[in-house]
């Protein structure tokens, strides 16, 4: 049975909760002209079914480096990644695959600029085979109305805002029904208002799917009010130094911003992340 047979997300009752994610002492060194360049070293996150798990840390750290390991874009040199307690990658098979069951939103836009918002949402279930094209339009027709896009479904990327264009991103990666939503950063270049209207779109959507959600970002706030767990990691080379567990109760409202519960928890992770970004300013790391 599958997740597109119930709304957005929907799972039956005694449905097998998927999406846990599990890197054990994982490394990563790049061969930079010869020179061997450590960039994460010995990290281990775990991540449960249906979390929401933050990654913070200095730029340049390694946070985007473990991201497209678990996407399956470059290999690791050591550890292993294992998703739902099967080998991603690890010894004997470095890199690995990419696949529907994991799908990034990156930084930059990536919708065809050709195709309208339905088009590039029905795009991925029709290429894949698992959706006819009529199906595969319903079914992106109904998700962007979910997503409040139903009045620009039939306009191009560059005939709608920064913020509907990044939601239809999002839906577009959601209707192929991955186990594990990886973002990059997504929200970056966005104004405050902006940014408020997209973490109030993405907690809507998450609340119904309840995807496993592995976030990379530099906003402690936007950390702390969209996340389960909050990993702050260490300069390069990049290892886990503290995970901040964030109780704060489902679903969330902007009410959170104000609360004691909420100071205190941006105070710490403040702290943690700043001891490292002083150590990245001090031995002269740039992003990468």
């Amino acid at each position: 049975m599958t997740l597109s047979t119930f709304p957005l997300g929907a799972r039956p009752q005694g449905h097998p909760a998927l999406g846990s994610l599990s890197l054990r002492s994982v490394s990563k060194v790049y061969d930079a002209g010869g020179i061997a360049v450590p960039a994460v070293q010995n990290c281990s996150i775990e991540v449960a079914p249906g979390e929401v798990c933050m990654i913070v840390g200095p730029s340049g750290c390694g946070k985007t480096t473990l991201l497209n390991a678990i996407a399956g874009f470059h290999p690791i040199s050591s550890g292993e990644i294992l998703m739902d307690g099967a080998l991603l990658c690890g010894p004997g098979r470095p890199q690995a695959d990419t696949g529907a069951d994991r799908i990034v939103v990156f930084q930059n836009g990536a919708l065809f600029p050709w195709k309208t918002l339905i088009e590039n949402v029905a795009y991925g279930p029709m290429v894949q085979g698992t959706l006819p094209r009529r199906a595969a339009e319903d079914r992106a027709r109904e998700l962007l109305g979910e997503a409040g896009l139903a009045d620009v479904a039939h306009r191009y990327p560059g005939e709608v805002s920064s913020g509907m264009a990044r939601r239809a991103e999002i839906v577009r990666a959601l209707i192929n029904e991955p186990r594990v939503l990886l973002l990059d950063e997504p929200y970056r270049a966005m104004d405050a208002l902006t940014k408020s209207i997209m973490h109030e779109s993405l907690l809507a959507l998450y609340d119904r799917t309840r995807v496993t959600i592995f976030f990379i970002t530099h906003d402690i706030e936007e950390a702390i009010f969209l996340g389960d767990k909050v990993h702050v990691m260490t300069t390069r080379p990049c290892r886990l130094k503290q995970t901040i567990e964030v109780n704060l109760p489902r679903p969330r409202s902007y009410e959170l911003l104000t609360s004691e519960e909420f100071r205190l928890l941006s105070e710490e992770a403040r702290e943690a992340i700043s001891e490292e970004a002083i150590k990245a300013f001090q031995s002269g790391e740039r992003e990468a």
